[in-house]
């Protein structure tokens, strides 16, 4: 089907380092031990996660450090190809839940260990965190990993049981199951930013966050939509939530997740609007990385093998020519109806 046009009317950038970047995380990715396979391998490398993330984090200074947040982006789509959305696991949430409390515990203890084969992966990539950065940022990400892993059991659990959660539960689902938290958590590991705790965790910015991991989610389940439908993979969507719950045809349900995208993408832009003028130095670039990952994510997603592939071996880097709508499918403000997990972004006082 013909997916309407993206509305992103923001900063397109990415780091000019980025060949030099995905070489080494090639190398490291085949001296790793996380593929199983060649076939792993391929489609591990195929992500693309140093293109990914050089355009969430183009300005960043040290090379290394931009290095090891692409490596855990590499690192978490071969987890979730092979232990999330697909494999024995997928299904077996009592199963899941012991690996991903070993898998959590190897990110916060450098003494920890496990027999998957992921294990020492992220170990080594964590203990370059713990090299190159600030102990706050680490942990910071830690806590934002832990966020991930319980929304992937969340959703492991929905499956097992046939059960398909109502939009509410699937927006609340999907903020932390997409990987956005610790995606973005990377931010200050990538760049050398170091917001201070009292700005990060105020509730505007917050929200902003939030908002910027939805969008970058939604646009996600877009992307991968064609792919999934290939496979008959399609599981948990904005497109099977709409499609179950409110009798929607697939047309019809695509227009009415786009709408929702863009009204929380515009809410995103308001309230940035309003924090942004009076943040400090480090937030500043904080949220201009939220801005950089949204553009980033649909401009790596509209290109990606992982996506375009269609179930087919990605032999080769697919292009395409990528067209913007210039106006949102849906201006209307306030909240989203039938979302109030997510309806306190819309909170005036927030600002």
């Amino acid at each position: 089907m013909d997916l309407p046009p993206l509305f992103c009317p923001l900063e397109s950038a990415v780091h000019p380092r980025v060949a030099v970047v995905e070489e080494r995380a090639t190398r490291w990715i085949a001296e790793s031990g996380m593929c199983a396979t060649e076939e792993e391998r391929a489609w591990a490398v195929a992500s693309h996660s140093a293109d990914f993330f050089s355009r969430f984090a183009p300005d960043a200074q040290d090379q290394d450090r931009l290095l090891a947040a692409a490596l855990w982006v590499y690192w978490g789509f071969a987890f979730d190809d092979a232990r999330c959305d697909r494999g024995p696991l997928s299904s077996r949430p009592a199963e899941f839940n012991v690996l991903a409390g070993q898998v959590q515990r190897a990110c916060e203890a450098v003494t920890a260990t496990g027999e998957d084969r992921f294990v020492g992966a992220l170990q080594d990539i964590v203990g370059r965190f713990r090299a190159l950065c600030p102990a706050p940022q680490v942990r910071r990400f830690a806590h934002a990993h832990r966020a991930w892993l319980s929304g992937v059991a969340w959703q492991v659990g929905n499956h097992a049981a046939d059960r398909m959660p109502d939009l509410d539960d699937f927006l609340a689902m999907r903020l932390l199951s997409s990987g956005g938290e610790p995606t973005f958590a990377l931010l200050e590991l990538a760049t050398g930013i170091e917001v201070p705790g009292g700005e990060m965790h105020r509730p505007a910015v917050r929200a902003l966050t939030e908002m910027a991991i939805m969008v970058a989610a939604l646009d996600n389940d877009r992307h991968s939509l064609v792919k999934e439908s290939a496979r008959d993979q399609a599981d948990q969507n904005i497109y099977t939530v709409l499609m179950r719950h409110r009798a929607l045809t697939l047309p019809q349900a695509v227009e009415e997740a786009n709408a929702l995208r863009d009204r929380v993408l515009l809410r995103f832009l308001r309230l940035h609007d309003q924090v942004r003028p009076a943040a400090g130095e480090d937030l500043a670039r904080y949220l201009q990385g939220l801005r950089y990952g949204i553009r980033g994510n649909n401009e790596w997603g509209l290109r990606v093998p992982r996506y375009l592939s269609r179930g087919h071996w990605p032999d080769e880097w697919e292009d395409l020519t990528v067209t913007w709508a210039d106006r949102p499918s849906d201006s209307r403000p306030g909240p989203v109806a039938g979302a109030p997990s997510v309806a306190w972004w819309w909170d005036p006082d927030l600002a």
